[in-house]
């Protein structure tokens, strides 16, 4: 299992295909097996890399308060490690924040941007979800169960995913642990990019789903209206995450940008 020293901790990642460095970067409590249907058909054009979030799955986590700089950090770290000086980033809810970062603090060393479902500030939780201050202020095990797994059944908008996804997330939690997932949950609190996305210079790609009930799609209004040059897609009946519920027309989208735009 390749695993890279970076920023302190042991990352867990896999490289596949061949071609200009892609890099897949997931969000809240996801792992890299989370882009299955996109490193099928992005590898066919390019290098894709895909790893463990600090604190999730095979990942360390480490003591210190997770900051989105640190998780950016991790990212480079990343890069360098396997001698990528430049390349695509591509970044998803909580990894869309981490992604704006990178471009924002080290605008050499991305390519393309590409920002999914994704915020550029903590905005207000939907009403229907569990308010998560309890389980950032109490820690208790059973709040943390409680907003991840709202947070999941509403990610998706076709039962039959909710049917498979729910159970494997509450597998994959009493495995692991909620501390990755409260750590990454400090981490965007408070943070925002708002009066910075201004600074990205790469070209970018912003994609929403119009009924994604995680992160508003207003939200991707805003990026796109704040980032210089910023091409905003708008997928009709896409959830929050419809890079698998949609995924053919996810994928063949990012791959028009990557290699046309």
């Amino acid at each position: 299992m390749p695993k890279a020293t970076v920023n302190g901790i042991r990352l867990y990642y896999q490289v596949h295909g061949h071609g200009e460095p892609l890099v897949l970067i997931q969000g809240l409590g996801g792992g890299h097996e989370g882009w299955f249907f996109q490193t099928r058909a992005f590898r066919k054009v390019f290098k894709v890399i895909i790893f463990d979030n600090r604190g999730i799955a095979r990942t360390d986590r480490s003591p210190e308060p997770y900051t989105i700089e640190t998780m950016a950090h991790d990212t480079i770290g990343l890069m360098d490690h396997l001698g990528i000086e430049k390349a695509h980033i591509l970044g998803m809810s909580l990894g869309g924040v981490v992604a704006q970062e990178i471009a924002i603090k080290h605008p050499a060393r991305v390519r393309k941007l590409v920002l999914v479902c994704t915020l550029a500030q903590e905005a207000g939780i939907p009403a229907a979800l569990p308010e998560p201050s309890k389980a950032l202020e109490g820690k208790k095990s059973a709040d943390v169960y409680e907003l991840m797994e709202a947070i999941v059944s509403l990610a998706f908008n076709k039962r039959l995913y909710r049917m498979i996804t729910v159970p494997m997330w509450r597998r994959q939690v009493k495995r692991l642990g909620v501390d990755g997932y409260l750590d990454q949950m400090e981490a965007l609190s408070g943070h925002s990019t708002l009066d910075r996305l201004h600074l990205i210079e790469s070209p970018t790609l912003v994609m929403t789903g119009t009924e994604d009930r995680i992160v508003p799609p207003r939200s991707s209004d805003e990026i796109a209206a704040r980032i210089p040059n910023a091409k905003l897609l708008k997928v009709v009946g896409g959830s929050h995450a419809f890079f698998m519920e949609k995924r053919r027309r996810f994928n063949r989208e990012i791959l028009d940008f990557l290699v046309n735009f």
